[in-house]
């Protein structure tokens, strides 16, 4: 009997070296091929997070956090994520809604606290719903790190800041969308916007991340470098993370909210956004924490216009991984590149962030992203 057992128990531990190996070679392909589309495209550093069946199931750091001093990337580190951040802010904005606060039709004039109405069009109301989709008629061409570009009693030149067609019939990308956005949750919730963000968002998940520079560990944040095409060279970008102390030290409730960048600032590993992905996949719940209702998530991600794909700060794609339907959203400053897309139906998803590239972009994708979430899909998911 004891040596039945124990066959049974040799059977067992060879089919799990079995697994371990098929499972060892395709992370070591996956992760060969991703050394080499770095060295491709001159990547410097790339992180990477890979969730299926609602589990992460692979994480890795590859290249360098900081060249300067030859220091290897990890999985602990943190990266300024750029436009992904928009996500934090529009699924802010839906708790509010949800919490009956606001409404995604409300004017979006009463909510800011000064007009904002399109010069061509003084009769159409510009709606919460339309800054989130980017349908509000707003550019960025005054530019976006102050709301005095926009504001009428502080910009002669503010009508500049719309575009010529009707609110709700055109779509722009701006991120100026999503500074004022940010404005509204302070407004509305009367906590400065990074906290409320850390506290409704990222103390619920448990996640190390936030848009205040001076709430996080510095040793943690991952140098950016921008590429230089004439010269083929990389130079850091410091200002990725510049703590603007004497700004909020001057703080002004519900007005100096683009310090935080709303639009691009969350700081956050990959591996913690792909824990906050996961919550954007199951609509609106990560580990049985509720951070928003189904109906809103899922509102988040229905998208407004066939032709953009564009929902509120979440983005429908079928060219990213050829003919397959994923949401998620990109990012890129400061030489940053950034990606976070996921399949809701299927429950899996990819995020890679990478602190500096060539960027060789083709169908709208930084090539250096889009190769290797391919093969994280082809290897690691499919």
């Amino acid at each position: 009997m004891n040596r039945f057992i124990f066959s049974k128990f040799i059977v067992c531990v060879c089919i799990l070296i079995s697994c371990s190996i098929t499972g060892f070679a395709q992370i070591d392909k996956a992760e060969t091929e991703i050394k080499e589309i770095m060295q491709k495209y001159s990547g410097i550093g790339v992180s990477v997070a890979v969730v299926k069946q609602n589990k992460i199931i692979y994480t890795h750091s590859f290249g360098l956090k900081n060249v300067e001093n030859n220091i290897p990337l990890t999985d602990q580190d943190i990266f300024r994520i750029a436009s992904i951040s928009k996500s934090f802010s529009a699924t802010s904005i839906m708790q509010l809604v949800e919490a009956g606060k606001l409404s995604l039709d409300d004017d979006f004039s009463n909510l800011v606290g000064f007009k904002v109405r399109n010069p061509k069009f003084p009769e159409t109301v510009i709606t919460l719903k339309m800054m989130l989709s980017h349908r509000s008629s707003l550019n960025d061409s005054q530019g976006y790190l102050k709301l005095d570009v926009i504001n009428p009693d502080k910009n002669p030149d503010w009508a500049k800041c719309y575009n010529s067609y009707e609110p709700g019939k055109g779509y722009e990308y701006c991120n100026l969308n999503f500074n004022l956005i940010g404005t509204v949750i302070e407004k509305i919730s009367g906590e400065r916007f990074d906290n409320y963000v850390k506290n409704h968002l990222l103390k619920p998940m448990g996640l190390y991340a936030g848009y205040c520079v001076d709430s996080l560990d510095s040793a943690k944040f991952v140098t950016l470098y921008e590429y230089h095409n004439d010269t083929k060279t990389f130079t850091p970008a410091p200002t990725a993370y510049a703590p603007r102390r004497e700004e909020i030290k001057n703080y002004v409730m519900g007005y100096s909210t683009p310090i935080f960048s709303p639009t691009g600032g969350m700081k956050i590993s990959a591996t913690d956004l792909a824990k906050y992905m996961t919550m954007h996949m199951n609509y609106g719940n990560y580990n049985g924490v509720k951070i928003m209702s189904k109906k809103h998530a899922k509102l988040m991600q229905t998208k407004i216009s066939e032709e953009e794909g564009y929902a509120m700060a979440m983005r429908s794609v079928n060219d990213l991984i050829p003919g397959l339907t994923l949401k998620g959203h990109t990012g890129s400053a400061y030489g940053l590149y950034s990606a976070m897309f996921f399949d809701p139906k299927e429950k899996y998803g990819i995020v890679v962030i990478t602190n500096g590239c060539n960027p060789i972009y083709s169908k709208g994708y930084c090539d250096l992203i889009q190769a290797s979430i391919n093969s994280l899909y082809t290897n690691l998911i499919k």
